[in-house]
């Protein structure tokens, strides 16, 4: 067992649960294959990571899909708001671990490496951060419960980022920041990535052949 863990939030693969910005532009159906790539491109980059690691998914645990194979701890997120589902994993892991990052399943622009290195960070300083370029972050990173980072906070907007460091200052709290990344979440978002929406979904297919899944 490593004294770090990685949670990756996810959300079920439902038509019309996920990307529904990006749905109104593209439609349902395309919305889902985008996130099914952004599911896979987020396996692809931490499946080699050398820590713990464990995905919470939004709604239910998932049987024989891509996570579903050994390496990672599956559990659903508990709580209403993002704020209140993040804050009671990360109460939760500190119960076991002494460094916990977590990420979503939106940022096409992360690596491993980004990963690792926040790791590394986090020696030195109390919290660590990705900014996202709408305003939000794709990665948060601390080495204690820190609850007052996800109270009275309005996710989804663009000053989440800006409320987190400026509650970091208040509580004296040192912070590293990441390179700024872009979530996919609009039309817009999308055009700026390197996602082919005609061939969306090949990369998934070959990876799920080569290790017996199906997702």
């Amino acid at each position: 067992m490593s004294d770090s863990l990685l949670m990756i939030f996810v959300k079920n693969l439902i038509p019309g649960m996920v990307k529904t910005r990006l749905a109104k532009d593209i439609g349902i159906d395309k919305a889902l294959d985008v996130y099914q790539e952004l599911v896979y491109h987020t396996h692809k980059i931490t499946k080699k990571i050398e820590v713990d690691k464990a995905v919470y998914y939004s709604e239910y645990v998932e049987i024989e899909d891509i996570w579903d194979n050994g390496d990672y701890k599956l559990t659903s997120q508990k709580g209403f708001t993002l704020g209140e589902k993040m804050s009671n994993a990360f109460d939760e892991a500190f119960d076991s671990y002494n460094k916990v990052i977590i990420i979503g399943s939106d940022c096409y622009d992360l690596n491993a490496k980004i990963i690792k290195n926040a790791f590394e960070m986090l020696e030195e300083n109390d919290v660590v951060v990705g900014p996202a370029k709408d305003g939000g972050y794709y990665l948060l990173g601390m080495k204690e419960y820190i609850p007052q980072l996800f109270q009275d906070k309005e996710y989804s907007t663009d000053s989440v980022l800006q409320e987190l460091l400026d509650e970091s200052e208040e509580l004296q709290l040192s912070v590293h920041k990441l390179p700024t990344l872009n979530d996919i979440d609009t039309l817009e978002d999308l055009n700026e990535t390197d996602i082919d929406l005609e061939k969306i979904g090949e990369d998934a297919e070959a990876e799920s052949d080569e290790e017996g899944e199906v997702y």
